[in-house]
C-alpha cells in the first residue's frame, strides 16, 4: 500500500527529457527536477542546454545530440545513462511543425517531422526499454497533439506523425507494460512556445483558440506540471496505452 502523500515524489529516479532546450520539455524538466528526480535534458542547442542545467542545478545533466541520427541511437541511449544511470522516465517532447499546406509539402519536410516527432520517441524508447525491463519499472511519455485527433490548416504532416504518436503509445504499453513500463501521451492544447509562436504573434487568433476552451484561457507552463507528474511518478502505475489531453477542454468542444 503506498503512502499517498508520496505518490508523486521521484527522488531516486533518472528522467531523459528530449526537446529540453525550449518550451514544454523544457518545463518538464524543470517540473521533475523539483519532483527529486535527477534529469538528463537532450537536444541540439548547447547553450540553451547549459542555461537548464544553470537554473536546475546539480540534479541536471544535458547531452548535446540529433535524436533524429537513426545509427546514433544505441550511442546517445549510452550518453544519456552516463551522468545518474540509465533513465527510469522518457519524455519525448521535441517537436517540429513545418506548417506547409497539404499542396506544398515537400519530402524534405515531411521525412524531418516524422523522423522527430515519430521515429525518434520509437527507437529512443527502444534503446532505453532493456534497462527499465531490468528495474520492472520504467515511465514513457509522449507528446500527443490536438492534431492526433483533429486536422488544422498547414499541418497534414505534423497531424500525421501526432495521430501515430496516439497508436505508438497504443502499442508500447501493449509491449512493454508487462514488464512495468507504463507508455502514455500528453495531449498539449495552446501553450506559448517556440513552436506555437506563430499563433502567439496573432492575438485575434490566439483569443479566438481561448474562448473554443471550455477554461476560456490557453495554457501556461504550470498547467502541464501536475499532469506530467502523474504519469511519471507511482500515481499513474494502472494507467497505460492512454492521451491525456491537457488542453482546457478544447477538445471536449
Amino acid at each position: 500500500m503506498h503512502d499517498p502523500r508520496q505518490l508523486f515524489d521521484l527522488n531516486g529516479k533518472v528522467a531523459c527529457i528530449t526537446g529540453a532546450s525550449s518550451g514544454l520539455g523544457r518545463r518538464a524538466a524543470i517540473a521533475l527536477a523539483a519532483a527529486g528526480a535527477q534529469v538528463v535534458g537532450v537536444a541540439r542547442r548547447e547553450d540553451a542546454l547549459a542555461s537548464l542545467c544553470d537554473e536546475v542545478g546539480a540534479q541536471a545533466a544535458a547531452v548535446a545530440a540529433d535524436i533524429t541520427d537513426r545509427e546514433g541511437i544505441a550511442d546517445l541511449a549510452d550518453r544519456i545513462s552516463q551522468p545518474f544511470g540509465a533513465p527510469d522516465i522518457v519524455i519525448h517532447a521535441a517537436g517540429l511543425n513545418t506548417r506547409e499546406p497539404a499542396d506544398e509539402v515537400t519530402g524534405r519536410g515531411w521525412d524531418q517531422t516524422l523522423a522527430i516527432n515519430l521515429s525518434a520517441p520509437f527507437f529512443l524508447s527502444q534503446a532505453l526499454v532493456p534497462a527499465m525491463k531490468g528495474k520492472g519499472w520504467g515511465r514513457i511519455v509522449n507528446f500527443a497533439s490536438l492534431q492526433t485527433t483533429r486536422a488544422f490548416p498547414g499541418g497534414i504532416a505534423y497531424g500525421a506523425t501526432k495521430g501515430g504518436v496516439g497508436q505508438l503509445t497504443r502499442a508500447m504499453a501493449e509491449a512493454w507494460s508487462p514488464h512495468g513500463i507504463t507508455a502514455n501521451a500528453i495531449g498539449p492544447g495552446f501553450f506559448p512556445t517556440e513552436l506555437t509562436a506563430a499563433v502567439f504573434d496573432d492575438p485575434a487568433r490566439a483569443n479566438r483558440n481561448a474562448q473554443q476552451t471550455c477554461i476560456g484561457r490557453n495554457g501556461t507552463m504550470e498547467d502541464m506540471d501536475g499532469p506530467l507528474l502523474f504519469l511519471c511518478s507511482e500515481a499513474s502505475s494502472y494507467v497505460t496505452g492512454q492521451v491525456l489531453m491537457v488542453d482546457g477542454g478544447f477538445t471536449a468542444k
